[in-house]
């Protein structure tokens, strides 16, 4: 990746007073310090440029891909009826953008990635705890993505060459699937491998292009079927009353937890962000809109499938496949290929690269973390935790929601209850300063991640035969807690750091905070 501060740039020194944008000068921080590189490094204020097009056009990208166009249909398999799916994506895109902008506010003020921010409240060493358990939940939606693009291309190349379907079989999967997912896997390390700026050029471009292509597909499906039909009508299977609620409550923690990872570490993206306006409404017009009408477009969609074929199809790849003009075929395959490459790299390769250049800054920079990220994607078997839509939603998405709140939770109060959003920038890259608390870790921040992450996940469950978890959970007493653990691990995270109060002088030097 192009290096964040040139080497030697004569940068002007901007006040680190709380008031308004910071930018480190020359000298602030130890040449030799082994917390600090190039990819970790404030970005100048010269180059924080992102426009609010910009900050929308990467979640439109981002929301438009296949995995986010099957929530619904995983809804809508629990039970649900359309309109109920469609409710619960759209009020949980709107819960996790309040803190999706509240960790966004100290990229453009301060031009850190989330590894640093999470310095401030977790310590120098510390962070590398919330850092690893995110670029761990990245890793494994890396490899998810990659699976569902890697299928997606196998599906539509065997329409238009035949017989891949019907190739030997590795590991219960034809060799072909393989080849696919292998392939895909390479171009996107390819392209994250050209660095941000290139990335800020994709999402531009490729947004537009993936919209285009949905909107296709609906024409496509509605000139087929003479309009909607069934789908629209079908009344819910849990009605609106007793057994409603059990299936809303974490199927919508499932759906906040579909974007609670970007909620942490956006400050990796609006770092770039020419300013405060720009990261606000560029997020706000970009992701719970966009998430909400793709989730109707994919309703539609389907409903179409449903008169035209005699059975839902919501997978649009399996659509897609079943026209028979090679031009519609290359054209839904490509529009398969942006879709998933503009998400995968933004929301599950630029994260880990940053959290492991954090763990080791003078071994690891952007590029080899992204390599690791891609190889880890790999190695924990993606194609096992899509298999359901209970292991999916309720397990996956359900646990990775509980922990990532729990550490949102501490972030967000830290930054704005404790200390007012106000930062010390060459602290945050080196030993003995005001973040170095006791050894490099905030005693306080780990008490909070510990109490809150077994309040949020303690009472994990699974029904028989349905996942990995005891039936009476894995600590009985909170499984009544485990359905809200994306908004309990947040409120009593954030509740134990925010008591702390502001930093005052025991935030000084090597005291606890």
């Amino acid at each position: 990746m192009t290096a964040t501060v040139p080497p030697n740039s004569p940068t002007p020194r901007i006040p680190d007073n709380g008031r308004g944008p910071a930018e480190l000068a020359p000298g602030d921080i130890p040449a030799d310090s082994r917390f600090v590189n190039e990819d970790l490094l404030p970005v100048p204020l010269a180059r924080r440029r992102w426009t609010t097009y910009n900050f929308a056009a990467l979640w439109v990208g981002m929301a438009h891909n296949i995995p986010s166009w099957m929530l619904a249909s995983g809804l809508v398999a629990l039970g649900m009826d359309w309109k109920q799916a469609v409710l619960t994506i759209a009020l949980a895109n709107v819960i996790v953008l309040v803190p999706m902008l509240l960790t966004g506010h100290a990229g453009p003020k301060y031009g850190i990635p989330f590894p640093v921010l999470a310095r401030a409240s977790f310590g120098l060493r510390g962070a590398n705890l919330p850092a690893m358990i995110r670029a761990a939940v990245a890793c494994a939606w890396f490899g998810i993505q990659t699976w569902i693009g890697g299928q997606g291309i196998f599906v539509l190349l065997g329409k238009i060459f035949g017989g891949w379907a019907d190739a030997a079989r590795i590991g219960g999967q034809p060799w072909t699937l393989w080849v696919c997912f292998l392939l895909f896997w390479a171009l996107e390390l390819a392209i994250i491998h050209r660095g941000m700026e290139a990335l800020r050029r994709f999402e531009n471009w490729a947004a537009p292009f993936v919209i285009v292509g949905a909107l296709v597909l609906l024409v496509w499906v509605a000139v087929k079927a003479g309009g909607f039909g069934p789908l629209l009508d079908q009344p819910s299977a849990l009605g609106w009353g007793a057994d409603f609620w059990p299936v809303f409550f974490p199927s919508l923690m499932g759906m906040i937890a579909f974007w609670a990872t970007l909620s942490l570490n956006i400050p990796d993206f609006t770092r770039f962000g020419a300013g405060q306006r720009a990261q606000v409404w560029g997020q706000t017009l970009g992701l719970p809109t966009t998430m909400t009408l793709f989730a109707l477009l994919s309703v539609f969609v389907t409903s179409g499938s449903q008169v035209v074929y005699g059975a839902a199809l919501w997978d649009p790849v399996q659509l897609a496949a079943r026209t028979d003009n090679v031009f519609g075929l290359l054209f839904a395959l490509v529009t398969v290929l942006v879709a998933t490459i503009s998400v995968n790299i933004a929301a599950n390769v630029v994260s880990p690269a940053y959290d492991l250049a954090n763990l080791a800054p003078k071994l690891v920079d952007f590029r080899t973390g992204a390599l690791v990220t891609g190889v880890v994607g790999v190695l924990i078997m993606p194609w096992k935790l899509t298999e359901t839509p209970e292991l999916y939603i309720f397990t996956w998405l359900g646990l990775v929601g509980g922990m990532l709140g729990t550490v949102a939770g501490i972030l967000i109060a830290d930054y704005w209850l404790v200390r007012r959003t106000v930062l010390h920038l060459p602290d945050l890259y080196r030993r003995g300063g005001r973040y170095w608390y006791r050894g490099g870790w905030n005693p306080a921040a780990v008490v909070a991640f510990l109490v809150g992450g077994v309040l949020a996940v303690g009472g994990s469950h699974s029904a028989p035969g349905k996942g990995p978890f005891p039936e009476d959970g894995l600590i009985p007493v909170l499984k009544p807690l485990a359905d809200y653990g994306w908004a309990v691990g947040l409120a009593a995270s954030g509740a134990l750091r925010g008591a702390d109060g502001p930093p005052g002088h025991r935030h000084r030097g090597h005291a606890p905070g």
